[in-house]
């Protein structure tokens, strides 16, 4: 079972990553994270139902619309309801690595991980990519 660390270094080692829970808000985290990954040109996909364009970048209206999902990082910043959803969408879709912020989990998103094998492919225990990223990013240089 891999640690926190080895855990956030193999989920900012892959090639794209998405961020679902962006909205046009600047102020609401799932924004806070897109911006990360655009201020850090990272290649990044919003996802939204609605919107058709976040911070100038073209949205999927659904996980299941990324181009490459098995190539795909997923940072997740939803409530725990829909990010439950989205656990299973992922799982299903083969969805390599999955960062869920602070706050978009409950106990029913850590069961269903803990009972489908996912503990070393997702982030849920308070990691915080806003927070924590810039160190792991060094760490690996």
């Amino acid at each position: 079972m891999l640690n926190s660390v080895e855990k956030q270094r193999r989920f900012l080692s892959f090639p794209m990553f998405a961020v679902v829970g962006a909205s046009t808000d600047r102020s609401k985290w799932g924004t806070k994270i897109l911006l990360w990954y655009i201020e850090r040109n990272r290649p990044v996909t919003p996802v939204h139902p609605n919107v058709g364009e976040l911070e100038g970048i073209k949205t999927v209206r659904s996980i299941v619309d990324l181009p490459s999902p098995t190539e795909t990082a997923l940072s997740v910043v939803t409530p725990p309801k829909v990010t439950l959803e989205l656990l299973k969408q992922a799982k299903e879709l083969s969805i390599p690595a999955i960062w869920i912020q602070p706050g978009a989990s409950d106990i029913a998103c850590a069961n269903f991980i803990n009972e489908n094998g996912m503990s070393d492919q997702v982030l849920w225990q308070g990691e915080c990519l806003w927070r924590d990223g810039d160190g792991v990013i060094q760490a690996m240089l």
